[in-house]
């Protein structure tokens, strides 16, 4: 009974380590508007600037998204940490475009080291016999983690005084804490391998993880879509369209989605991971719904309700995916397989963010929005068919 308890709270301590990494990857989120009052750039630029942080996490996880599991969880995780307190300081010394580029490139290596990394860290720590209870703690920590930053950027913006500065400084300190954690918490990769036997990854998969990941892949895509869209855009359009000019209800808004996902987790047990996933994709696509509603007929309730549907069923699949994933995996490649599930996932993030930074121009930001949600419907919709006729059947990989 001390071993599940020690090993619970190791599990939730390498949790909160995880969350403080993701908070910082979204903490410009309602910052934006003030970045282009104060450097007079397009609602495109915007666009590219979230976008460079997608392409972070992609080159990271294709360069490094297996590091973990050869030199260990905990240097990895360590150089996360250093990423994302270079990216802090980037925000700190901003006087132009470049550091915001560079900032939201240094916040995506960051995240690119601990997507996987830190998912299968927290996995191992669970006790023996909770790796249901332990992949929620994980999915919970990124998701809940993402929702903190906008939400403590936007009240500290709102508030307190150097809106553009004291959300990186109190970042900052708890990442300074994170480390004294990590160094604290046991090293669970057992035979570790030199730094100089690793190669870049190419995304792969072993045999038993293909059938899989398919449509646990296509599922994550079009979840994590539709966040890029609500942290990226949806403060303009709160703006813009709807004259909410409150950086903290900004804030808010985009972290409900993902406290909504993080409640949308909670509901895979019980209904199971093979009626997840369509269940979410069903879900997501009522979210969608909703957000074309909001965009057609500038409505607040509908964009507030756009974000907890849609979070509740990006929760609901990306949950299913990943315990599917992990589960199909074979030890000695999880965080591997886990990290190319997040190379999906990111990719969704960013492509289709830039495609409604381009459309933005000629269409307006509400005509590039709906846009974006019907092919995403369609990719949701097609997703949703799919498991319905060939239900994720999850085995233990070895």
């Amino acid at each position: 009974m001390d071993g599940d308890r020690r090993g619970w709270t190791r599990c939730v301590l390498s949790g909160v380590v995880f969350a403080v990494c993701m908070a910082g990857t979204t903490l410009p989120t309602p910052l934006y508007s003030l970045y282009q009052d104060k450097f007079h750039f397009s609602e495109l630029t915007v666009t590219v600037v979230y976008a460079v942080y997608a392409f972070g996490v992609i080159g990271m996880l294709l360069l490094a998204g297996n590091a973990s599991d050869a030199v260990g969880r905990r240097p990895v995780l360590l150089w996360g940490l250093g990423f994302a307190a270079l990216s802090a300081v980037c925000f700190l010394c901003t006087t132009g475009l470049g550091w915001l580029y560079a900032g939201r490139l240094l916040s995506g290596l960051s995240a690119g080291l601990f997507t996987g990394a830190a998912t299968a860290y927290v996995m191992d720590l669970g006790p023996s016999g909770g790796a249901a209870r332990a992949t929620f703690v994980a999915t919970a920590a990124n998701l809940g983690g993402l929702g903190c930053g906008p939400l403590v950027a936007g009240v500290l913006a709102q508030y307190a005084p150097w809106p553009l500065y004291l959300p990186f400084v109190v970042h900052l300190g708890l990442i300074a804490c994170s480390v004294a954690v990590l160094l604290w918490l046991p090293e669970t990769v057992r035979e570790r391998r030199p730094l100089s036997t690793l190669r870049p990854q190419r995304p792969g998969l072993p045999p038993q993880v293909r059938a899989v990941f398919g449509p646990a892949a296509t599922a994550s895509f079009v979840g994590f879509a539709l966040f890029g869209v609500f942290t990226s855009v949806s403060p303009a359009f709160l703006a813009q369209s709807l004259d909410v000019h409150n950086h903290a209800v900004s804030g808010l808004v985009v972290a409900l989605a993902f406290f909504a996902s993080t409640a949308g987790q909670l509901a895979v047990g019980p209904i199971g991971v093979g009626r997840s996933l369509p269940l979410g994709c069903a879900v997501l696509l009522a979210g969608l719904a909703l957000l074309a509603g909001a965009l057609r007929w500038d409505l607040l309730i509908l964009v507030v309700l756009s974000a907890v549907v849609g979070g509740i069923g990006q929760g609901l699949s990306f949950r299913g995916a990943l315990t599917a994933v992990a589960a199909a995996s074979p030890a000695d490649r999880r965080a591997a397989v886990i990290s190319t599930l997040f190379l999906v996932a990111y990719t969704g993030i960013s492509l289709p963010v830039i495609g409604v930074g381009l459309l933005s121009g000629p269409m307006g930001l509400e005509g590039a929005g709906l846009v974006f949600i019907a092919v995403m419907a369609v990719l949701v919709s097609t997703a949703a068919v799919y498991l319905l006729r060939r239900p994720v059947l999850t085995t233990t990989g070895t």
